[in-house]
């Protein structure tokens, strides 16, 4: 595939501690030589992000909610600015390095993969230690989704995924909140698409550090699972 520039999606949500060092960090990463588009877009924190993100749109392309609606929303909204031939999703916090982001495209510029996920669970890089429920929760979901899918996944829930740009921008996506996850892997499994997995580092964060996401958020996934293997 002949890439010329990578759209990079940044949903932001009360990440004041962490949102300048995280753009940093993409800024520094290695591309292979293609041109970056960041894209962050506000899901109306409360805490200094937006302020802080209006003082940047002169340099990156920046979109604001009104009101919170969730991290698939914000993609969704993102996804409206794309030019880029690859597009890879970049939380806002400091869970997920930028270095990995020349393992994730390489299979893509190859033209081997449609989507590549970068897999916490496969090994080989750094990984701070799950807590055992998110362990345990997070298998059960990617097998269940291995089960309904036919696939092999090692880590559906990861937030790494890069996708050639008319892959994701041409499915149709509904989830507004963490359950983006389940939908985007559903459909991309059902169309049939190149999927992949590589390994990444990751440098989990607990709740008192700022981790939003809650078990709550893994029935809301399981029940996306099963709907989307019955309807489109």
């Amino acid at each position: 595939m002949e890439a010329k520039k990578i759209s990079i999606i940044v949903p932001v949500f009360n990440e004041i501690n962490t949102l300048e060092k995280i753009l940093e960090k993409i800024e520094n990463a290695s591309m292979q030589s293609l041109e970056k588009e960041i894209i962050l877009v506000d899901d109306a924190s409360t805490d200094g992000s937006r302020e802080l993100l209006q003082g940047m749109e002169n340099k990156y392309k920046v979109d604001y909610h009104p009101k919170n609606q969730g991290k698939g929303a914000a993609i969704r909204t993102a996804l409206a600015h794309v030019s880029g031939d690859i597009v890879i999703i970049q939380d806002a916090d400091l869970e997920y390095d930028p270095d990995d982001y020349e393992e994730l495209i390489k299979l893509i510029i190859e033209d081997k993969a449609d989507v590549v996920y970068g897999s916490r669970l496969s090994g080989g890089k750094p990984s701070r230690s799950f807590k055992f429920t998110h362990y345990v929760g997070n298998k059960v979901l990617t097998f269940i989704t291995n089960l309904l899918y036919d696939a092999t996944l090692t880590d559906m829930e990861t937030c790494y995924k890069a996708f050639k740009a008319n892959v994701i921008t041409n499915i149709q996506l509904k989830s507004n909140r963490f359950e983006f996850e389940p939908e985007i892997t559903a459909k991309i499994l059902k169309k049939k698409y190149r999927l992949y997995e590589t390994s990444i580092s990751y440098y989990g964060r607990d709740y008192n550090e700022g981790k939003k996401i809650t078990w709550k958020d893994g029935i809301t996934a399981l029940t996306t699972l099963i709907k989307y293997r019955i309807v489109d």
